[in-house]
């Protein structure tokens, strides 16, 4: 795709504006979908933040996270005429569409996908609260989002540190309708006060949604072994390695992107054993049907994969 724009947000957050690189039309996409765009030798997911409908432009913003990575790299590298390899979109945080009503909490840059649903709820008259946690100076699409709020059934609440988020997410989870649903990005500590909050109001995990962008260290686990149903070859996994890396080592061609069990690349599935699921994406329902797994994190025991 073909970079038009480039427009600086904060210090550390870049907006990138792309179209298609042969000008044929966009795909449209559910709120909350992401790209998967190529930054030099990594393979980054940011969301998009447009409402999806007939999309004239994807947009993404990008947060310099001063590791090296493909964060850096968009930053240093990208600018208005450049082309970057981009995949997508796809979803993986989409809406209930016939929710009565929506909270929406976003910390961070994890404004991106949450800025998405707000969008569309706008554009279909629909009413949500919208919590955004931020460090002054560095909230990212924060007049977009009071602009939303003008003339819509949007309502902002702006919070910043931990323990004012905190007490705010209980006060909101505690007083929308029922027929709501939530949903949340941002940061690790945020996401467990937003899971915490939920529980504590009695909200059913069905009802509570949440995208990750990276997933908490876990402990090494068990070695195990996988049968391939299509060669009948197996594999052994030890301790402290993935299924995906051990197949990948085995030649098996399996998509994979974050390694951490949050972006549900790596997904298998799954014809008989018994799982020990690690991941972050698949349901309580999807885990308790047995045939699938993110291979990247999750273990098990006598493994047969549909491969």
């Amino acid at each position: 795709m073909r970079v038009v724009q480039v427009t600086a947000l904060t210090p550390e957050i870049s907006h990138v504006r792309l179209v298609s690189a042969d000008g044929s039309p966009l795909a449209s996409y559910q709120p909350g979908s992401h790209l998967i765009v190529g930054a030099g030798a990594h393979r980054n997911a940011y969301s998009l933040v447009d409402d999806g409908m007939l999309p004239s432009s994807y947009g993404i913003s990008v947060l310099r996270r001063g590791a090296g990575g493909g964060s850096d790299w968009l930053h240093d590298n990208v600018v208005e005429g450049g082309l970057l390899d981009v995949e997508g979109p796809r979803s993986m945080f989409a809406p209930v569409w016939d929710q009565r009503h929506a909270l929406l909490v976003a910390g961070g840059i994890g404004i991106t996908p949450i800025l998405s649903h707000a969008r569309s709820l706008a554009r279909r008259g629909a009413t949500a609260d919208i919590v955004y946690s931020y460090r002054p100076g560095h909230a990212a699409h924060l007049d977009e989002l009071r602009s939303l709020g003008d003339d819509s059934g949007l309502t902002l609440f702006e919070v910043s540190g931990a323990d004012d988020t905190r007490w705010l997410l209980a006060d909101r989870f505690g007083a929308q309708p029922l027929g709501t649903h939530a949903y949340a990005c941002g940061p690790a500590a945020m996401l467990d006060t937003y899971t915490a909050a939920a529980e504590l109001a009695g909200w059913p995990a069905a009802r509570v949604h949440l995208e990750r962008f990276a997933a908490p260290e876990q402990e090494p686990g068990e070695p195990f072994s996988v049968r391939v149903a299509s060669t009948g070859a197996v594999i052994d996994v030890p301790a402290g390695v993935s299924l995906l890396q051990r197949m990948l080592d085995h030649g098996l061609p399996v998509a994979n992107l974050c390694r951490q069990g949050v972006c549900g690349e790596c997904r298998i599935g799954v014809r008989s054993g018994v799982i020990e699921h690690r991941d972050f994406v698949l349901t309580d329902d999807e885990r308790d049907a047995g045939d699938s797994m993110l291979c990247c994190v999750s273990r098990g025991e006598d493994i047969e994969v549909d491969l």
